[in-house]
């Protein structure tokens, strides 16, 4: 029986294998950017920072059950667009909602707003397995050894959290991040449209993360200025004072 299992996950351990892993993490870690901010702005809809982190803790573990199931079933999901469409759909929705929301006093949008954990937790899950779709084929690419890719996204997945927990703190200092991270999310949108369009239509990966970083960096380009800062008098202000 057990044999049976290794067999089926096609447990080799060779030489590259340390090597391969290494890709595969460092591949998690670059393409999960844009994917931290989107799942940080939606647990921001909760507005309080305790919710905020219970909800990315609780999403990203049924996320890592979706995630492993659709690494398994691979080779049969990869035979319907549909799901790809599916998932295509879902983002830019996600994206839509975010640009068409209402503005506030400064005149930036905001991602939805949720009230409770049940509200925000099947978003987060959902929206991490979508951005998988894209993701899926590049592990593959990298290895067929299942145990390689597993634990690869096993560990893409605590990196996630750990990057969402930062981008979260980042979003309330950085003006444009929010919507930054919503344009990358677009961006895996329409780069799933086009593979099921025509699979020649697809931009390379290496543009890809070009175009985010160039994202990202306007993103950061801004810090939030900060409101009822006490200013230090000057010498002359205290030499006038007494």
């Amino acid at each position: 029986m057990l044999d049976k299992i290794f067999e089926y996950l096609h447990f080799n351990f060779t030489v590259e294998a340390p090597i391969v892993l290494l890709i595969l993490i460092l591949l998690e870690a670059i393409l999960s950017a844009d994917n931290a901010i989107a799942l940080a702005a939606i647990a921001q809809g909760l507005e309080d920072k305790e919710l905020e982190n219970r909800a990315l803790n609780f999403g990203l573990v049924i996320a890592y059950v979706l995630r492993v199931t659709l690494l398994l079933t691979a080779t049969w999901v990869q035979k319907y667009w549909q799901f790809e469409l599916l998932g295509a759909a879902y983002l830019l929705w996600l994206v839509f909602q975010h640009f068409t929301s209402e503005e506030d006093a400064e005149h930036h949008h905001h991602g939805p707003r949720f009230t409770s954990l049940l509200q925000v937790i099947p978003v987060i899950a959902l929206t991490d397995l979508a951005f998988s779709l894209d993701s899926v084929t590049t592990a593959i690419a990298v290895s067929q050894e299942t145990w390689l890719v597993l634990t690869g996204t096993t560990i893409g997945v605590v990196t996630l959290r750990f990057m969402a927990g930062l981008f979260i703190r980042w979003l309330d200092e950085y003006v444009h991040l929010e919507d930054a991270g919503y344009i990358t999310v677009a961006f895996v949108g329409i780069r799933l449209l086009l593979r099921i369009v025509n699979e020649a239509f697809v931009p390379p990966q290496w543009l890809m993360i070009t175009l985010i970083g160039f994202v990202l960096a306007w993103g950061f380009s801004r810090r939030t200025v900060a409101e009822n800062v006490e200013i230090e008098p000057t010498l002359e202000q205290k030499e006038v004072v007494e």
